[in-house]
């Protein structure tokens, strides 16, 4: 998919496998960017290769594998997550100064953002109270199938999301998933959605929208010159 370019927000989607640690470093050059009106906000679609990150909640004992994948200390919100092929990864840099300054805000919408795309696709997904994330379910069949961890700087979002279109499940074996040992994680293949990574691209776009008018605007033109 092309890169998309609304005049204020680029949308873009790299092809292949992006490198965690030049990816976090391009996330973060571009967030002090947009605070300083040099840069358009924006969200960008990736997969990376097999790897943990270790939000700023994370706890050693939850790294059940340490020599499995690479691990990466990340200052997002949360404790460990899995990140590889199969896995829609969403890292949005939206400026927050024209949007209210609402945190809480901002997760619900993005939050709601992923149940709409996610329903799209054939898939009733849910938040639940007390609990990060996205899940589908109940009962013995309750599973997590998106991860969310956000970081702010003056204002600026970066980190975000990642669903799981089709990773290899055993791969999160090696930590306690953001914390929660007693849920399982599933993924669109294991639900029996028949979509792929780009049918859900779509999807999130389609409903972009209706996250941006859940947030508002309350600032000026952030175009850039």
């Amino acid at each position: 998919m092309d890169a998309i370019d609304d005049g204020r927000i680029e949308w873009r989607v790299s092809p292949g496998l992006s490198p965690y640690a030049e990816t976090l470093a391009a996330m973060e050059a571009r967030a002090a960017a947009i605070r300083a009106g040099e840069a358009r906000e924006l969200i960008w679609l990736v997969e990376h290769p097999p790897l943990y990150t270790a939000g700023t909640s994370a706890k050693a004992d939850e790294l059940l594998a340490p020599d499995r994948f690479p691990v990466f200390a990340t200052g997002r919100g949360g404790r460990y997550t899995y990140h590889g092929p199969g896995q829609r990864v969403g890292y949005l840099m939206l400026d927050l100064e024209r949007r209210g300054r609402d945190v809480r805000r901002f997760v619900t919408a993005l939050e709601q953002w992923l149940i709409d795309t996610l329903g799209d696709l054939g898939i009733t997904a849910r938040s639940e109270p007390g609990r990060v994330g996205i899940w589908t379910g109940h009962g013995l069949a309750e599973a997590k199938i998106g991860a969310i961890g956000i970081r702010l700087r003056r204002w600026v979002t970066f980190h975000g999301f990642a669903i799981n279109v089709a990773p290899d499940l055993s791969h999160f074996s090696g930590i306690v998933p953001c914390g929660l040992g007693d849920y399982a994680v599933t993924s669109m293949r294991q639900l029996g959605s028949p979509h792929d990574m780009t049918a859900l691209d779509e999807a999130l776009q389609r409903h972009f929208p209706a996250m941006l008018n859940a947030l508002g605007d309350y600032g000026g033109d952030a175009r850039t010159a």
